[in-house]
């Protein structure tokens, strides 16, 4: 259960370093449109959803190869990991 428990861990790493940047800015401009808003008194839905979308994809776009190259490498891990997985240690 080793190699089972190694690739496990591996994989909630890779998905925490994925997600967690995306959601920081999210949150970030989110809050900073908030403050916005709330300064202004303007209350408009599009104006919270658009920079978020538009920020997300940035962040997306800026860091999916990243994110591409680190899912291919833990899909090759797993690959390779099989006959650990099967046969045991």
């Amino acid at each position: 259960m080793d190699a089972f428990d190694a690739l496990l861990r591996e994989t909630m790493v890779l998905a925490a370093v994925l997600c967690v940047p995306v959601l920081l800015i999210a949150a970030i401009v989110g809050t900073a449109i908030a403050i916005v808003q709330a300064a202004t008194q303007v209350q408009e839905q599009t104006l919270t959803l658009l920079p978020k979308v538009i920020a997300v994809g940035l962040t997306v776009a800026l860091f999916g190869a990243f994110g591409m190259r680190s899912c291919a490498q833990l899909f090759h891990d797993a690959l390779a990991a099989i006959p650990a997985l099967v046969y045991g240690p």
